[in-house]
């Protein structure tokens, strides 16, 4: 198998149909979350649906750059996102993160095994490995963080 072929399996698995490392995947638990549990603090912690945005906003950044845009995403504006007011806007947040999510994952498929060691758009961000897999270990510590805050409010 091709390792951008394991790779995109394995940002899958933390995204969307995985259940190896964690038991759990992003999908998994946030699919038919309600709206309001998704969006309920809990002390000064971030909400389920504001780390789950936060995910799809680097989702959707490195997107970009596998197209051959620019990489426009900056940490400061990682947690800025329009509020969302009811179910039918959250569930279509969801539609797109589950979309841009797959978009990534087959973007990276399609990459020879090579691209993998090729600079990610400046020396100073190391690779397309480096960030496909950092982006894979941020998912699953936000992954985590989610499963944690939901089983409080929930419980």
């Amino acid at each position: 198998m091709k390792s951008t072929t394991e790779i995109a399996n394995r940002f899958r698995e933390v995204i969307l149909n995985g259940t190896w490392i964690a038991n759990t995947n992003f999908k998994d638990q946030l699919e038919n979350l309600d709206w309001k549990i998704a969006f309920s603090p809990i002390q000064n912690l971030n909400t389920i649906a504001v780390l789950a945005q936060h995910i799809h906003y680097y989702i959707n950044g490195i997107n970009q750059v596998f197209k051959g845009g620019t990489l426009d995403i900056k940490d400061q504006f990682s947690f800025d996102f329009p509020p969302i007011h009811s179910q039918e806007q959250w569930e279509g947040f969801l539609i797109k993160f589950w979309n841009d999510a797959e978009e990534f994952a087959s973007s990276i498929e399609k990459m020879p095994d090579e691209k993998l060691d090729e600079v990610f758009v400046d020396a100073k961000y190391g690779t397309y490995k480096r960030n496909i897999e950092a982006m894979i270990e941020h998912s699953y510590y936000h992954l985590g963080q989610i499963v944690l805050i939901k089983k409080q409010i929930t419980n």
